[in-house]
């Protein structure tokens, strides 16, 4: 990547060229910018934390999928959590900080309507991009509204480690269901049981997947959150109840493909009368702020249990997207921009 600036230059990350498969650092340039200024209605903040997310890869494309592609020669964008430095917004001030600024950038300037205050002592402020935020509030969407596991029921949960899968499971859990993971190696499959009290958690690099997973749900499956697709997806559907339901949150094994691989025969849908829903998080933004009221204080009494994977720097950004995309992260991935507030 480029060598590092002088402290305090304003930088962001642009896209150079579209990735063909998975992408690279090449694929990005990091280049210095004008510092942001605040126009009437605007926040200029100082990038804090920068969330990296698997739907990245999407925006990534030429074609749209749900949201428009960043184009060649723009910043990619991506959630942050930044220090208000000039603010012509009523709602804040030098000093705020502020959440929901987009965009690879050590500097940004955006709508105060866009954005919502945060209370600096009530959580660590990288957790707003993981459990208190877009992961933690799609996981919730999907249980409670898709899922809805009962108290006897078995509830499984694909990449069941990382930022999604690890909060869906918890809720599961909590509404009784044993729950089952299904995570990538022995640490990460360790730690979900020992840490997450997830009941099982199979490793989706076993020799016989399907096998294992049968052991771990020697009732059948009644609820399945997807995240991964592929291989283990197709164990999964395998062992599908009569009436389950199947929360399509992503599909991440695919994202890479320039062509998406042809779906399983999907005819037992029918026989097995299986509810399967795709959804957005963001198509309810209410859903973002019920669930900051609900899992604040689960967090700050250690309730719910999060992991953070931590890459330092705005310019290995590109890198750590390569990272979440073949599963080498573990946890919620961060970039640390800057430090403090």
């Amino acid at each position: 990547m480029a060598a590092a600036p002088q402290a305090g230059t304003p930088r962001a990350v642009v896209v150079k060229r579209r990735p063909a498969g998975e992408p690279t650092p090449e694929d990005f340039e990091v280049r210095d910018i004008p510092m942001p200024v605040a126009e009437p209605g605007s926040v200029v903040t100082r990038t804090i934390w920068l969330s990296i997310d698997p739907y990245m890869r999407g925006r990534l494309r030429e074609e749209q999928t749900y949201a428009v592609a960043v184009q060649v020669g723009e910043v990619m964008t991506g959630e942050t959590v930044g220090v208000v430095i000039d603010s012509k917004h009523p709602g804040f001030a030098p000093g705020d900080i502020a959440l929901g600024a987009r965009g690879w950038a050590t500097h940004l300037a955006t709508p105060g309507e866009r954005l919502v205050k945060l209370t600096p002592d009530a959580a660590p402020l990288s957790a707003y991009l993981g459990i208190l935020g877009m992961p933690g509030t799609t996981a919730f969407a999907g249980v409670t509204e898709i899922c809805k596991p009962q108290a006897g029921e078995t509830f499984v949960v694909s990449a069941a480690s990382g930022a999604v899968g690890s909060v869906a499971g918890q809720l599961a859990k909590r509404a009784g269901a044993t729950v089952v993971g299904i995570a990538g190696g022995p640490d990460k499959c360790l730690w979900v049981q020992e840490n997450l009290g997830f009941d099982a958690c199979v490793d989706h690099r076993s020799l016989d997947l399907r096998r294992e997973l049968e052991a771990a749900c020697p009732k059948g499956i009644d609820c399945y959150f997807e995240n991964v697709g592929g291989a283990v997806q197709a164990a999964v559907f395998d062992l599908l109840n009569p009436f389950a339901r199947v929360a399509m949150c992503g599909m991440v094994s695919q994202y890479n493909d320039k062509t998406f691989p042809p779906g399983p025969n999907l005819g037992f849908v029918v026989g097995k009368r299986v509810l399967i829903q795709g959804f957005i998080v963001t198509d309810t933004p209410q859903r973002f702020t019920d669930w900051r009221a609900m899992a604040e204080p689960l967090v700050a009494d250690g309730t719910l249990v999060y992991r953070e994977d931590v890459i330092e720097g705005l310019e290995n950004a590109p890198e750590a997207l390569t990272g979440i995309l073949t599963g080498r992260n573990f946890g919620k991935l961060l970039v640390r921009v800057s430090h403090g507030g």
